[in-house]
């Protein structure tokens, strides 16, 4: 076949066997190998009414399996070894047009062959992903720069994508950011933007464009669409740029509802800090409204970006237990397995970060503590746990009975004291458990009233201890009338 119809396109890639080469021969049909060293061509699948060279193609390797993923148009084909098949269109961001096809490297094929994100960019590594920009459409032309711009990724940030890399983003205008910025656009936005631009020039054109907007009544229609068209934008200058078009506007209406503008500034404020290189975090507005913030903070607190997840929680003034206590309690978390420092320095660092901050939960860091083998810290830690119920369990943990049940006295619960003496009378045998309880007047006398009704027997054997001989005396005429 390829003595007569010659090799079109070829591609190497890399599997766990070692290198490999595909071909595209002028039948229009794919043949490959896995490894150059073994030779053994494979010929795969027929793609059904292929009757000219796909406009891209790329070899996706992983798991000793190997696929063609081909673009055709508009239709997407994977060509495994028995069979041809469509990929779903769900896949697909939502531009009309051609799209585009990369072409990875074996460590990133996935059981997803595109990485695509449904909410708002394309992404590709431009570190080893061919992207071809030739084939994007844009639904009209913009008045700026169009072209992507690279972000720092981090390992999860992208969707579809798990390793650390750096990202060129295909931006998806959002239908207002289209209406605005499209050459010689008349929305309303667009005009409102142009006279916010006038008026900071100071030229009486700014309430020519005004006066044609609030001729038509599009005045409101016009900050909204400013507003929501700032949301979509990654470039600071730009965004302000909306925002001030936007509160310009504003004071042209009466009682405008100002909820949609403080909040767009909060969450572009959140992005923007984010966004930077030095956070690596490049979501989009959609990307973030879907996340949650709760999410979010998440993410920070498990890259220990402890400061900036705080600033943000105070800036969007979440509640305490919701945000900054969850926050400084990871943070407490993370600072007991540091083994650089004292079992005493550790304790008063988390102490005095922490205080009486509402929400806080020594035990659980205490617990933490004990896991990592610092069983002193812990201790030290239970000290600040003003709730009993808190401390005592995990000091029963710890096998710190005795002092578990000087705490539960202390709390002048009855219930947590029998638990504790519960547990010690399983734990210890029968002489050290009576002597044990000889220096806690309170909980023996609790455990003989548990005696009374529950275990006589060991009633009478208390008494024996005590050298009581009155209380033993009325035991046995008790048992007798019974």
């Amino acid at each position: 076949e390829v003595l007569q119809n010659h090799v079109l396109e070829a591609k190497v890639f890399h599997t766990e066997y070692g290198t490999g080469v595909a071909i595209l021969t002028g039948a229009h049909r794919f043949s490959l190998t896995t490894n150059i060293d073994d030779l053994k061509l494979r010929r795969m699948p027929e793609v059904p009414g292929l009757q000219k060279p796909p406009s891209c193609w790329a070899v996706l390797s992983q798991d000793r399996v190997t696929i063609v993923l081909l673009a055709v148009g508009q239709d997407l084909y994977l060509l495994d070894n028995t069979s041809c098949s469509v990929v779903v269109s769900e896949l697909w961001w939502p531009v009309t047009g051609s799209r585009v096809v990369c072409s990875p490297p074996h460590s990133l094929a996935g059981p997803s062959p595109v990485p695509c994100c449904p909410m708002g960019c394309f992404p590709a590594p431009s570190t080893c992903w061919q992207v071809l920009p030739s084939t994007v459409p844009w639904e009209g032309v913009y008045s700026r720069d169009i072209w992507p711009h690279p972000v720092q990724g981090q390992r999860g940030d992208v969707p579809g994508l798990g390793q650390p890399l750096t990202c060129f983003f295909f931006p998806v205008f959002a239908e207002a950011s289209q209406e605005i910025f499209k050459i010689a656009s008349m929305a309303p936005g667009a005009l409102l933007l142009e006279a916010q631009k006038e008026y900071e020039k100071e030229s009486q054109k700014a309430d020519e464009y005004l006066r044609e907007i609030k001729d038509q009544k599009l005045l409101p229609e016009a900050v909204s669409q400013c507003i929501e068209a700032a949301g979509y934008e990654h470039e600071p200058d730009t965004q302000k740029s909306l925002l001030r078009a936007a509160s310009f506007g504003k004071c042209f209406i009466d009682k405008f509802p100002p909820e949609s503008f403080v909040r767009m500034c909060q969450d572009l404020r959140v992005l923007n800090a984010i966004r930077d290189y030095q956070i690596g975090i490049p979501l989009t507005f959609t990307q973030y409204k879907r996340l949650t913030i709760e999410v979010l903070l998440d993410r920070l607190v498990l890259r220990r970006l402890y400061p900036l997840a705080i600033r943000i929680c105070e800036y969007l003034r979440l509640s305490e237990i919701q945000g900054v206590s969850r926050i400084l309690a990871h943070w407490a978390c993370y600072k007991v397995q540091q083994k650089d420092k004292s079992d005493e320095e550790v304790a008063h660092a988390i102490n005095q970060k922490l205080g009486d901050t509402p929400g806080i939960s020594y035990s659980e860091i205490a617990a933490r503590a004990y896991d990592c083998g610092r069983t002193e810290l812990a201790i030290k830690l239970l000290e600040y746990e003003p709730r009993s119920g808190e401390q005592v369990p995990l000091l029963l943990k710890m096998k710190r009975s005795k002092l578990a049940l000087s705490k539960a006295i202390e709390s002048g619960d009855t219930d947590l004291v029998y638990t504790v003496v519960l547990h010690l009378k399983n734990e210890l045998n029968r002489g050290t458990f009576f002597m044990t309880l000889q220096n806690q007047p309170v909980a023996l006398s609790l455990y003989r009233q548990f005696c009374k009704h529950q275990e006589r027997e060991t009633l009478k054997d208390l008494y024996n201890q005590d050298d009581n001989h009155q209380e033993l005396g009325n035991f046995h005429v008790h048992s007798s009338y019974s």
